[in-house]
């Protein structure tokens, strides 16, 4: 297998664009091949993620993109995997680049889902469930992360608050962050005090909807060496699956998808979760980040509340979870959002995150599931 590295990153900001969907996805993919410091023509392929194309009129991204880019003739790939679907893209083209056929991709992540409304992009949101069983009976995805967050409580003796902190916390990272989506710093009180959306969810415990575009060069590390620029080595890759629909798992306080991925991708690079020093993982909902982190082995099953109670998980302390500001706070375009987490761990391991930097961090983890977790991919990085 080749050494896969991460090249150059890059993104528009998160949020309401007004910008097609085509143009931001170009605006992102320039963005990383100058990171990178390539011209287009290096590109030999592109893969690119994308959930609800249709929404902006626009299927079949990849060659569009690559036309858009100049380099027409070069192969491309659109995947969809809900909200992992740009975790599962950049896990295919890591798997190319190791593989040999490539030694520079282009990986892009791209929505455009704001225009539509709630009423519609909820509806949306609902097909990437397993629609016969949920949402066809009205159940969305708030109520199905609130399911899992009623059990979790019950369970763990949790409270409502413990939740709210990690709204609050990932909101004091996307204040650091100028291309998040919510740059509002917020209290427990006003998460506590917001709209109740599905209980015991509130609105400030939900991710808003976004629209971006992330994307990144991934090359072999022969490659990289040849330009100068800076870069960091894919260490471990991992996938995992779960049963599509809610019902059909033995505990809903636990996603079996996110275990076999981290498994995987743990045993690849050769570390525990100890050795991860910041993490960017799916926080769709307030109970999503906590159940991650248990999930991932950061902590032991019930005291990922205590955690973050305990500020275990703030921007350098024990783990920096979400210094992005997480799709809390950094918003949620979902075919971006798995590449966008890559992007964020770039920036870190080559000291470009600014005031969110965590200090003397080595080795980074992405972690992006689509729906309830029936999809997951675990990815590890370390600096050089």
């Amino acid at each position: 297998m080749e050494s896969v590295c991460v090249l150059g990153a890059g993104s528009t900001r998160y949020g309401k664009l007004e910008d097609s969907i085509v143009d931001i996805t170009v605006q992102a993919s320039v963005d990383a091949i100058r990171s990178a410091g390539i011209s287009p023509q290096d590109v030999k392929a592109g893969y690119i993620s994308n959930v609800f194309g249709i929404a902006d009129k626009q299927v079949h991204l990849g060659p569009v993109i690559m036309s858009s880019l100049g380099i027409s003739d070069r192969p491309s790939l659109s995947i969809e995997s809900a909200c992992g679907s740009g975790s599962v893209s950049f896990r295919e083209a890591y798997a190319n680049v190791a593989a040999g056929f490539y030694d520079c991709l282009l990986v892009a992540g791209t929505e455009k889902v704001t225009h539509t409304g709630t009423e519609w992009t909820t509806t949306y949101f609902a097909y990437c469930s397993d629609f016969f069983h949920e949402g066809s009976a009205g159940a969305s995805f708030p109520g199905l992360f609130a399911s899992m967050a009623r059990a979790y409580l019950t369970e763990f003796g949790a409270t409502e608050e413990d939740l709210a902190r990690v709204a609050v916390k990932n909101h004091e990272n996307g204040m650091l962050n100028p291309k998040a989506h919510l740059r509002k710093r917020i209290t427990v009180d006003d998460v506590m005090n917001s709209a109740v959306v599905a209980s015991p969810l509130k609105l400030y415990d939900c991710c808003p909807f976004s629209d971006g575009a992330s994307a990144v060069i991934l090359c072999t590390e022969e490659f990289a060496k040849k330009t100068g620029g800076d870069y960091i080595r894919v260490t471990g890759s991992g996938r995992g699956g779960s049963p599509a629909a809610l019902q059909g798992r033995e505990h809903i306080t636990t996603i079996p998808s996110t275990r076999l991925a981290a498994d995987a991708a743990y045993k690849m690079a050769g570390i525990k979760p100890k050795d991860v020093d910041l993490a960017e993982v799916h926080d769709c909902f307030t109970i999503a980040e906590v159940v991650d982190t248990e999930d991932l082995g950061f902590f032991r099953k019930g005291e990922g509340v205590e955690a973050v109670r305990e500020g275990r998980t703030a921007l350098n302390s024990e783990i920096s979870v979400n210094p992005s500001g997480g799709l809390k706070s950094k918003g949620h375009p979902i075919g971006a959002t798995g590449v966008g987490q890559v992007v964020e761990v770039y920036d870190q391991l080559t000291g470009q995150a600014g005031d969110r930097t965590v200090k003397d961090a080595r080795i980074g983890l992405t972690h992006n599931f689509g729906a309830t977790g029936a999809s997951c991919a675990v990815h590890i990085f370390e600096s050089v």
